[in-house]
Parts: structure tokens; sequence; C-alpha cells
């Protein structure tokens, strides 16, 4: 048998998907038809913002948002985790990670409309409840106790790649690196038995280009950081990133926080929520709960510094190395 015969395909497939795309790698048989799994990640990512999108008045959450205060809404299965989820990591982070930044995450210009002055005062000083002192939920509804505009967007995109994870498996495929803008989940090795490797971003605005590189295998990674989407005030660049405790952009943060977990769900929240602490309340927490984190922080002039908490960063360097290095 030829050594053509038994090479496998590399399989490339993208599509769009919350504002931005997706992707998924793997490596199949040459005479692989890969028009039947495209079709069904497409149709999983779709799925996840239809249910999810802050952009989209007819979604499941939006729907929710709509709902009267005191209304039991019966909600999809996969929306129920995800708002579950997303309150677990509120209440171990204290409240850092904030499902119902809706209203201000909208009045600074972050969701649908143009920053509105009117709305950005409300949403400072109004008093602020997190979102797990705010929503009751059984296995398939959920209901407010109070006003409150949820908002996805610290979460769902990470939903979305371990959905496509799913949809890989589904259909028998183990090994393979699927993601939404950056979130990345590493599923099984490369064929040649390599784990798969994935760049941590410099946390530079004008250009795009790996400070580190991380070997993964079976986990996901998620990032969140101050470069690529924010608003300027007053010729200051504030971030998209929320304080729930002010209702406003942070103003002092890492420049990025990456984090890596079990699911890419998780990893995206949690990113979030390190990002609000900063790296001494935020490390402190990640060594507490046994997460792997990395914080890029910003010193004088250009220069960046990294703290690695967690086995993966501070103790496994042949899974973590500086772009260039290892």
């Amino acid at each position: 048998m030829s050594k053509m015969s038994t090479e496998r395909a590399r399989i490339a497939l993208s599509g769009p998907t919350m504002g931005t795309g997706w992707s998924a790698l793997f490596f199949a048989e040459p005479d692989f038809d890969p028009a039947p799994i495209r079709a069904a990640l497409q149709a999983a990512v779709d799925e996840v913002d239809g249910q999810m999108s802050t952009w989209n008045a007819g979604s499941d959450l939006m729907r929710l948002n709509a709902a009267p205060v005191g209304e039991w809404l019966v909600v999809p299965a996969q929306l129920n985790a995800v708002l579950r989820l997303g309150l677990e990591i509120g209440r171990a982070s204290g409240g850092a990670f904030d499902i119902g930044m809706g209203d201000a995450v909208t009045a600074w210009g972050f969701g649908p409309g143009n920053t509105a002055p009117d709305r950005i005062r409300a949403s400072m000083k109004n008093p602020r409840c997190p979102a797990y002192e705010i929503l009751e939920m059984d296995d398939a509804r959920v209901r407010k106790a109070a006003p409150v505009a949820l908002d996805l967007n610290g979460i769902a995109k990470g939903y979305g790649v371990d959905r496509l994870a799913e949809i890989l498996r589904d259909h028998g495929i183990a090994d393979a690196l699927v993601g939404i803008d950056g979130e990345m989940r590493a599923m099984g090795l490369r064929p040649d038995g390599a784990a798969w490797a994935i760049a941590v971003e410099a946390p530079d605005a004008e250009r795009r280009t790996p400070h580190s590189i991380l070997a993964l295998q079976d986990a996901a990674v998620a990032t969140s950081g101050d470069y690529r989407h924010w608003v300027e005030v007053q010729g200051r660049r504030l971030s998209h990133t929320m304080d729930p405790r002010r209702g406003a952009p942070l103003i002092a943060s890492p420049a990025s926080v990456t984090v890596v977990a079990r699911s890419c769900a998780e990893a995206d929240g949690w990113a979030t929520a390190l990002m609000v602490l900063g790296p001494e309340r935020g490390a402190a927490l990640a060594r507490r709960t046994g997460l792997d984190a990395l914080f890029l922080l910003r010193d004088a002039g250009s220069s960046t510094r990294s703290v690695g908490v967690g086995r993966l960063f501070a103790e496994e360097p042949a899974a973590f190395a500086p772009a260039g290095e290892g």
C-alpha cells in the first residue's frame, strides 16, 4: 500500500457565528466528506446564538429579560445550563463574574445600539445585586426576583466551543481543535501524537502576535483582555469588561487573563472573573480554586510581565513556553 493511501487529510472547517467566526481542525481519511459535519457544526453554533444572543430580540435570553419579575419562564436546556454555570462562577468569584450586567453593557455601547449617557448614569447610580441573588431556577424554568438585564457574552462563546467539540464527538472524531474568536478547545492529540499548540496572544491593540504557546490535550482555553474591544472616553480607552461593583468598564485591570479549564465555558467565565478581580485577588482565588491562569500585566512603557498560577503555568514549562522558545 502506498504512503499516499494511508495519509490522513487535514480538514479545516469554519463559518460565521456571534459576530465573529468558528473553526474546526481535524484529520480524516482522504475520501472523507466534510459537508455533513460542517452543516452540523454550523447548526450547533446557530442554536447557541439563537438562544443566548442579546443582539436578537427574539432570542430565548431576551425573552427572559422581557419576562415580568416573579413569572416562571421555561427555557431551553442549553440556556438553562449556561445560566447555571454563570451563576456558579458568579457565586464562587464573589460577584466578579456577573451575568446581570446587560444594562451596563448596552449603556456603554458594547451591545446593540450606541453609547447612551443617560443609561450610563443609571447603570452606575442604581443599586446592584448579583445575578445569583436574583435568579431562581429549577430543571427547566427560570424566574427573576427583581429587574435584571442578563448578558451572556462572557460565557456564551466558550459554551459554543464546547458544542462544537460535542458535535465532532457525536460524529466519531476524538482528536480535533475547535474555536470561536480565540476561545479554543483541544480534543485528544494531533496525528503525530503531539499536543495541540495554541498561542496566547500578546496584549497589543495594533497587531496580533503570540506572547506564548500552550500545548494542550483534552482541555480548553479562553482569554479576557483589554486590547480588542473598548470605548474611548475623554481620550482614555475603557475595556468592554464590566466592573459589577460600579456598573461601568474596568478602570484598572490586567492587560489580559488566560484560563485553562476542562470546558471552554468554564475557562471563558473564569477569565472574565479573574480580569475583574485583578492580579492579586484574582491570583489568590485561582490558587484556592485550583485554576490554571496566566495574568499579563503592563509595566511602565510598553513592557509586559506575566504572573502564572496553577500546575500548567507554574510547574510544567514543557506545556507552556514564551513564543519562540520550546
